[in-house]
C-alpha cells in the first residue's frame, strides 16, 4: 500500500525543464510568462508549451477558536473577485444571495522574512483585535495551482472572542472588515448552507470539524 501511495507522485522539480521565463505584467501582482516541458507518465517528455502564471505570494489564514464559548470569531468583507460574479447564475446548493461581501476567516499575506506565526499574529490584532492564546498549525494547500504560485497555510488560534472588537482592518489598505463571534454550529451551519464559500474559510472550518477534539486535547496541556 505504501509503494502505491508514494507512486502518485512520481516526479519532481527535476523533471521540468523551463526553458524561458520572462515577465508579462508587473502590478499589484506579477505574472511571469513561462516556456517549459516536463516528463510524461508514459516515458518521454512533453511538447513545449507556453504557460503564464501570476505571483501574488503567499498567505497565512487563522481559524479564531473561543473554546470556552464554543465560537469562532469571523469577518464580513468586500472581495473584488467576487465583483465578477454578480449576474451569474445563483447556486443551486446555496439559502444565499451571491455578494461580493464575503464571510471569512482573519488572513494576510506573509512580508520578506516574515514568519507564519509573525503574520498570524499581525493579522489577528489588525483584523479582529485578538491575541492568540495559542496557535496550532492546521494544514497547508496550493491555492490554484493551474496558474497561481499562491500557497496558503491555516492556523486556529485559541482566543478570547469578548476580546474581539467590533470592526477592524487597515484604512492605508482600504480594508472595511466587520467582526462577529459565531457559534461553532451556526458556523458550520453557514458553512453547509453556501453562504461561507471562499476555500480558505471552507477548509479551515471543515478542519476544525475533524480535528476539534484532538485540538482541544493539545490545547488542555498548554501551561498560560
Amino acid at each position: 500500500m505504501t509503494e502505491n501511495i508514494n507512486a502518485l507522485v512520481p516526479f519532481g522539480q527535476e523533471d521540468v525543464e523551463v526553458i524561458e521565463k520572462e515577465s508579462a505584467y508587473r502590478g499589484f501582482y506579477r505574472v511571469d510568462k513561462y516556456t517549459l516541458r516536463h516528463r510524461l507518465f508514459q516515458g518521454g517528455w512533453s511538447k513545449t508549451m507556453v504557460r503564464e502564471v501570476m505571483d501574488r505570494g503567499h498567505a497565512v489564514v487563522v481559524l479564531p477558536y473561543d473554546p470556552v464559548r464554543d465560537s469562532i470569531v469571523m469577518l464580513s468583507q468586500f472581495r473584488v473577485g467576487a465583483v465578477t460574479q454578480l449576474g451569474a447564475p445563483e447556486p443551486a446548493h446555496s439559502h444565499y444571495k451571491i455578494s461580493p461581501w464575503l464571510v471569512e476567516l482573519v488572513a494576510g499575506m506573509i512580508d520578506a522574512g516574515e514568519s507564519e506565526e509573525a503574520v498570524a499574529a499581525r493579522e489577528m490584532r489588525e483584523e479582529a483585535g485578538l491575541t492568540a492564546q495559542a496557535l496550532t498549525f492546521a494544514t497547508s494547500y496550493l491555492s490554484s495551482p493551474g496558474g497561481l504560485t499562491e500557497r496558503i497555510s491555516i492556523y486556529i488560534a485559541k482566543v478570547d472572542a469578548t476580546q474581539a472588537a467590533s470592526f477592524g482592518g487597515l484604512a492605508a489598505e482600504h480594508e472595511d472588515i466587520m467582526v462577529t463571534e459565531v457559534s461553532r454550529t451556526d458556523a458550520y451551519r453557514l458553512l453547509t448552507e453556501g453562504l461561507v464559500d471562499n476555500a480558505a474559510t471552507v477548509i479551515g472550518l471543515q478542519w476544525l470539524m475533524l480535528n476539534r477534539d484532538a485540538l482541544l486535547s493539545e490545547w488542555s496541556q498548554v501551561v498560560a
